[in-house]
């Protein structure tokens, strides 16, 4: 266990460390942001800023050397830079987190293996592939590159056999997988976190609404389908977190169908999906994910309303700030990016209540 006045190194500077570092310094420890961007979110409330490539050896081995623990705010760093840390620092999560979550393929092939559901799907390693992919998934299906895709990123969708060669293109032409559509009620999202000790909570599970492959809002209580649906999903994420031996917060995305919860997609890391734990929950997942990651025991995940809504503030949504601030039904977070662009998560807004 971490005393206060430790140090936790957090790779990468955007919003999700930004919330780590606070509710780190709520906690009494000080946090130090490792990110190859300049005038990051998170470096505006964190202690120190390394600003370095992650595959930069030097700067890695020194920050290693300065501080205690370290953790992450997104999932797509290099595995290497995480191993070479691993051999001088505690890393939470570690690698197999990593290595599973980054790879579209592995992530399924892992989850059917735990005995989870998930969308037909197919491999697809080059153009030829793709024809091959149609004719077992079937059309229309969504192509998506096996790494590096988020908030809609790395995908492209396919209504006829006639779009496959620009598919393909609007790929890049990557390693991918191809994903049968799936016939869904609701998309919903199971929030845990585990300790060092193998202790889980779990948060109760919101019901999300995405617009152009962007999360826009996050809401409980959930519908009646996905209540039904919650413990089902929730044991499998759990056991997720086992059999990856996670320490930290990990999110567990599935869509809620007529037979039962299919799991999409996971993040080993904090979510925004849980933004609405900040107000909404007894403990945030920013702070039971640091707590995870210092070592210390986990708190209650009680919620504080029976009614909670979270809002995304993307691109010139934040605009509309001033009406925002006084509005006292509105908790406020404005992440401190200086530029709006379209599909830019700029901040979110939490109502409690009606």
């Amino acid at each position: 266990m971490l005393k206060p006045g430790s140090t936790i190194g957090i790779l990468g500077g955007g919003q999700l460390g930004r919330m780590l570092a606070l509710a780190a310094a709520e906690l009494g420890y000080r946090c130090h942001i490792f990110a190859p961007e300049a005038d990051t979110p998170a470096s505006e409330v964190a202690a120190v800023t390394t600003r370095a490539d992650y595959g930069d050896a030097a700067a890695l081995k020194a920050f290693a050397a300065a501080v205690d623990v370290v953790t992450l705010e997104w999932e797509n760093v290099d595995r290497e830079a995480v191993r070479q840390l691993a051999a001088h620092v505690p890393v939470h999560p570690g690698a197999h987190s990593l290595e599973v979550a980054q790879d579209r393929m592995a992530e399924k092939q892992f989850v059917e293996w735990l005995g989870g559901r998930t969308a037909t799907w197919a491999q697809v390693d080059n153009r030829e592939a793709l024809d091959a992919a149609i004719a077992k998934v079937g059309l229309p299906a969504i192509l998506k590159t096996r790494r590096f895709g988020y908030d809609g990123k790395g995908q492209a969708r396919l209504m006829t056999a006639a779009d496959a060669d620009a598919a393909w293109e609007a790929i890049g032409g990557q390693p991918a997988i191809l994903e049968g559509f799936v016939n869904f009620a609701h998309e919903f999202s199971v929030i845990l976190c585990r300790g060092q000790d193998g202790s889980i909570v779990d948060w109760p599970v919101p019901v999300n609404l995405h617009k152009g492959g962007i999360l826009a809002t996050s809401t409980l209580p959930p519908p009646a389908l996905v209540r039904a649906q919650a413990a089902e999903a929730v044991q499998l994420a759990r056991t997720v977190a086992e059999k990856l031996g996670h320490v930290g917060v990990l999110t567990c995305e599935f869509f809620a169908c007529k037979d039962g919860p299919r799991f999409n997609e996971m993040a080993p890391r904090v979510h925004n999906s849980g933004h609405w734990t900040i107000e909404g929950s007894a403990t945030s997942q920013f702070e039971n994910h640091v707590r995870a990651v210092v070592g210390l025991p986990l708190r209650p995940t009680t919620l504080m309303s029976a009614r909670i809504e979270m809002t995304n503030l993307i691109g010139d949504d934040v605009a509309d700030w001033p009406r925002l601030m006084a509005d006292p039904t509105a908790h406020v977070h404005l992440y401190g990016k200086a530029e709006a662009r379209p599909g830019r998560k700029m901040g979110h807004v939490t109502r409690l209540g009606k």
